[in-house]
């Protein structure tokens, strides 16, 4: 028995549709971290993070989500006192593609003051997210301690 060309077809489009829905659900998404992975400056090539947080972007040159990611954090770390954005290319540095596990580009690692990794986002941030993440970590007692 042969099977029409027809379901064939619905059948890849409706596989296709729900892989993207799925990817679409899981990118720009905010995975809370433990705080135990811990990012200096110095091996990123800047002098200091931020001192309450750093958003840091782990980009390449010809991704297209970067340059946009690259704007909405920079006007993020604009708006809050003592935040910095970094955006790395890892064109230069794979060494940080590999430490870091980078899958995608951009991907984000939301740190706090100490520069313990606090979040990730893997894909283009959604800026009301990574504004949650941020009040979250800048209103965490133990960062008073710091």
């Amino acid at each position: 028995m042969e099977v029409p060309a027809v379901v064939v077809l619905a059948s890849l489009v409706a596989g296709s549709t729900a892989l993207g829905l799925v990817w679409l659900a899981f990118n720009g998404r905010v995975s809370r971290r433990t705080g135990r992975e811990i990012v200096r400056a110095r091996e990123l090539g800047v002098t200091a993070l931020g001192s309450h947080a750093t958003l840091l972007q782990l980009s390449t040159t010809v991704c297209a989500p970067c340059r946009t990611a690259h704007r909405v954090l920079g006007t993020i770390a604009k708006e809050r006192f003592s935040v910095k954005h970094l955006d790395v290319d890892l064109e230069r540095r794979p060494d940080l593609a590999a430490r870091f596990g980078v899958l995608q580009t951009p991907t984000i690692l939301i740190l706090d003051g100490r520069g313990r990794v606090r979040a990730r986002i893997g894909g283009a941030p959604r800026p009301e997210a990574v504004r949650v993440e941020l009040d979250r970590i800048l209103s965490a007692p133990e960062l008073e301690a710091a």
